[in-house]
């Protein structure tokens, strides 16, 4: 028999042909062979319950049987087009269904893609440049969305920061920054700046909720300054609720992006608003240097559509986000007792469909804000939960409909000991 490749191995070969040794996406010290259901297993068959779920999509879990049938149904009719197709076009008429702010969609095959297009819509609506965006908020790899994303250094608002080489001053220059939760600052730069198209935000930036009528606030301060609302709902869509956080929150915006879950674990997402707004895609309805050119080889794709929307049916079942709010209050439970027991300043950070810790006595209500007090105690809880048979991000912790009650009990066991790992450490 021929002998498997170890872990070790995949490593050192990432090495030498990937930068850093990675995908850019995680930590390139692990190598996942496969999943099911809720857990994942690396290539020295090591086994985790899974709470990464490949950074959110995998709300139903891994190789759910019902979304498998359905793309095994697809793709001997076709693997992709670049034309339309039924699939893409009832995801499409899902998605209306169930956003409140679109009336049309458009598709594209990633989060970050459909986040730079809707920056470029709110441009070609309104006839402005400029972009008031979050410090600290994720919005893709755009030149405009890596700005103040994750600044080391602390600047006066509204100055961007690039956080990435290669993009130029002229994009820093059409960004204004603020701090999340804080409408008077924004109302302040609305009022300053004249030229603003559009306010893009994180309904939960990253984890952090936005407090109470903050959400409501851009609104109305979108509406009275005639400036358009963009929610970044590639992460809250379709997980916070079936119509996402303007569901959860009962604020709409102007337009919304979409990602991860509509793609049931495929490449694909979409950004949607009003028919008014989305005309700017159509070249035979707008005049000249009004019109957006939009296109993408696997937009649209039929077995992206075909997993996307089957996964929105299980989701639709009764007591699907019930389960799912259910799950993640008792993984919030158990991390937050453990902590308290031990004397252990910390603050659970997020909602019960997504969410992790800060280790820190201090409310968290902005990038400033939320940060760990120590962060090397942050790396050595999470260290001691993946050694002990939990996967997760350093600063995220995903639910999914997947877990099990064996899956919790394991958790809770992983949990202990990572709160003994780090009782002895300095807060």
């Amino acid at each position: 028999m021929q002998k498997l490749t170890s872990q070790s191995e995949w490593i050192a070969r990432a090495q030498e042909v990937l930068p850093a040794g990675g995908f850019g996406n995680f930590d390139p010290g692990i190598i996942i062979a496969h999943g099911e259901g809720s857990r994942v297993w690396d290539e020295d068959g090591n086994e985790y319950v899974d709470y990464l779920i490949g950074s959110g999509p995998m709300l139903l879990g891994h190789g759910h049987p019902e979304v498998m049938d359905a793309v095994l149904e697809q793709l001997p009719k076709g693997m992709t087009f670049f034309a339309n197709n039924a699939k893409g076009i009832a995801l499409a008429e899902e998605i209306v269904q169930a956003v409140p702010c679109c009336e049309q969609v458009r598709f594209v095959a990633s989060g970050g893609e459909a986040d730079m297009y809707a920056i470029r819509l709110a441009r070609a609506y309104t006839g402005r440049d400029k972009i008031l965006k979050f410090e600290g908020g994720y919005h893709g790899m755009s030149a405009e969305a890596q700005m103040s994303l994750a600044p080391d250094k602390h600047v006066n608002f509204p100055q961007a920061v690039p956080d990435s080489a290669g993009i130029p001053q002229s994009v820093a220059d059409q960004m204004l920054i603020a701090p999340f939760n804080d409408l008077a600052a924004v109302e302040a730069l609305l009022t300053e700046h004249d030229d603003i198209a559009a306010i893009i935000a994180e309904p939960l930036q990253r984890i952090i909720p936005a407090e109470p009528g903050f959400l409501q606030g851009l609104r109305d301060l979108c509406d009275k300054y005639s400036v358009l609302l963009i929610f970044d709902e590639i992460v809250t869509g379709f997980r916070l609720a079936y119509g996402g956080a303007q569901e959860r929150y009962g604020v709409t915006s102007d337009i919304c992006t979409l990602g991860k879950i509509i793609g049931g674990g495929f490449p694909l997402a979409a950004l949607g608003a009003s028919a008014e707004i989305m005309q700017h895609f159509d070249k035979s309805a707008v005049s000249d240097g009004h019109w957006l050119m939009q296109l993408g080889t696997l937009s649209g794709n039929p077995v992206a559509a075909a997993a996307g929307l089957k996964t929105m049916e299980v989701l639709r079942r009764e007591g699907s986000y019930d389960r799912l709010r259910d799950i993640g209050r008792e993984l919030q439970r158990m991390q937050t007792d453990a902590l308290t027991a031990a004397g252990i300043s910390h603050q659970i950070c997020g909602d019960e469909t997504l969410f992790d810790i800060f280790f820190t006595d201090r409310v968290c209500r902005n990038y400033r804000t939320a940060k760990h007090d120590n962060p090397s105690r942050n790396l050595r809880y999470n260290a001691t939960l993946r050694a002990h048979g939990v996967f997760k991000s350093p600063g995220k912790l995903y639910p999914s409909l997947a877990v099990t009650e064996a899956d919790l009990a394991l958790t809770k066991d992983a949990v202990l000991r990572a709160v003994e790992s780090i009782s002895g450490s300095q807060a």
